[in-house]
């Protein structure tokens, strides 16, 4: 599973004067508590910055302090991991360690995870070379338009046998007013006064097949455009299209952002990026923590670890965009660890992840504090589906603190999955807000605390009952 954050930090801090206590700050806005874990990372992410401004003999050998989070799910390890790539704009990757097997298993190759990165980093270089290029190719797209609203002007001369001078004096006449009528239109569709009318515009077909590779490592798909690879069997087909010059001018930006954006520039940048900056989060590492038992679904966990090894040790893996050396990437990995503990990783894995970082398990205030203080928060969601609909959803404290207590309380009776708990809660105590939403005659709705026990008292009365709703 790929998770990429686009986003700029926003204090107008660069990343090389983010110091720690700067990126641990930045944390606390979108994640509660975990002190530990944010100190980790963020010294991790400064050691880059400082890797940066040593000689290159000696920062080729620094190589990075890769970080193991141990703690139960929903408490914040991804989120934590999410928002540090999102902070620096690293090429960011979180994938589950157990989706992979060993050589010789049908599954995924590890190596497969380098190659997402490096796609990752690619869109990442290619949007911002876009958005450097937007202003050349929005004025292309606008010329674009208006010769297909407004074709340029070839009236036909020959029948018309006069002086010379009488000739020019027409042509001049024409070209003026065929000017002053497309400025006319650029105005009109710079003001969005064109926008439903239709246009006939000439698309490239690209349907191109998708080939399966089968290997000894797994299988692999990959696209192949045929197109480049023979050039000369196939041709550019095209077909015309009509549609409305909203449409159009979508289409054609992305077809003008192609021209101007340079890709072997972009492949070259991505996989710079990816070598010093790239983060990869290794979740579920406890799922193949055990040793070989012999037989069933454990003989290939081992094998696993073996696999990881040289990608975390640092090797080079062949992308289609090239060679990339995996010395400098940030590795993360979490688990709970409920069932196995670090020290069943091969020696040789633990190794290579020296730091170790506790997460603990959420208190009442926690809770509290995820529901009201990040940005992102789970009460501002809420308020802000439910003003789509013209309904003004107000939270009481008490309200808040009934919610919070529920939610402390069913994780310690049933499975503790953290923080993800408030969405069960929340969707229950809103569940007939939600549905009633459109119909609703009185649009200020108060949730208050008897209101949250009302809804949820008798679910937590019953424990058999609340194991499968909440």
């Amino acid at each position: 599973m790929v998770i990429y954050l686009s986003g700029d930090i926003e204090e107008a801090l660069s990343l090389d004067e983010l110091t720690p206590r700067q990126i641990v700050t930045e944390l606390d806005k979108h994640v509660v508590g975990q002190s530990a874990a944010k100190r980790a990372v963020a010294v991790a992410l400064r050691n880059r910055i400082r890797r940066r401004k040593l000689p290159a003999e000696l920062a080729q050998d620094v190589m990075p302090k890769n970080i193991i989070m141990i703690g139960s799910t929903g408490v914040g390890k991804t989120e934590i991991a999410r928002r540090l790539a999102r902070l620096s704009a690293s090429p960011f990757l979180k994938v589950e360690a157990s989706k992979f097997t060993e050589v010789g298993y049908v599954g995924r190759d590890v190596e497969s995870m380098i190659r997402d990165l490096v796609e990752i980093a690619i869109d990442m270089v290619r949007m911002e070379k876009a958005a450097e290029v937007a202003d050349k190719a929005e004025r292309n797209v606008e010329e674009r338009i208006l010769d297909l609203l407004l074709p340029p002007n070839k009236t036909a001369l020959s029948s018309f046998d006069p002086t010379i001078d009488m000739i020019e004096n027409t042509s001049s006449a024409a070209e003026e007013s065929y000017n002053r009528t497309r400025e006319k239109f650029r105005q009109q569709l710079r003001e969005g006064r064109l926008d439903s009318r239709i246009i006939e515009l000439e698309v490239r077909e690209r349907n191109f097949p998708s080939f399966e590779i089968y290997t000894n490592q797994g299988i692999e798909e990959m696209d192949i455009n045929l197109k480049d690879m023979i050039p000369g069997l196939f041709g550019s087909r095209t077909k015309q299209r009509k549609m409305r010059v909203d449409e159009a001018m979508g289409y054609l930006m992305a077809e003008e952002e192609q021209k101007l954006v340079d890709m072997d520039q972009v492949a070259r940048v991505a996989l710079e990026r990816v070598e010093s900056a790239g983060i990869i989060f290794l979740d579920e590492i406890d799922k193949i923590a055990g040793r070989e038992s012999g037989h069933g679904p454990d003989v290939s966990r081992e094998g696993v670890q073996r696999d990881i090894l040289p990608i975390v040790e640092g090797t080079t893996v062949n992308t289609k965009y090239g060679m990339v050396k995996t010395d400098h990437i940030l590795f993360i990995a979490a688990g709970a660890f409920h069932v196995s503990k670090p020290s069943d990783l091969i020696p040789e894995l633990q190794g290579r992840f020296p730091i170790r970082v506790e997460l603990q398990s959420l208190t009442i205030d926690d809770f509290k504090r995820i529901l009201t203080e990040p940005k992102n928060a789970l009460i501002k969601q809420y308020k802000a589906l439910m003003e789509t609909e013209g309904i003004n959803l107000e939270f009481t404290e008490d309200a808040i603190d009934e919610v919070a207590n529920f939610a402390f309380k069913v994780n310690e009776t049933t499975e503790d999955i953290g923080a993800r708990r408030l969405h069960t809660i929340l969707e229950k105590v809103l569940d007939e807000i939600s549905f009633e939403g459109p119909d609703l005659k009185e649009k200020n709705q108060m949730i208050n605390a008897d209101y949250v026990r009302g809804m949820l008292a008798d679910i937590v009365k019953n424990e058999d009952l609340s194991r499968y709703i909440l």
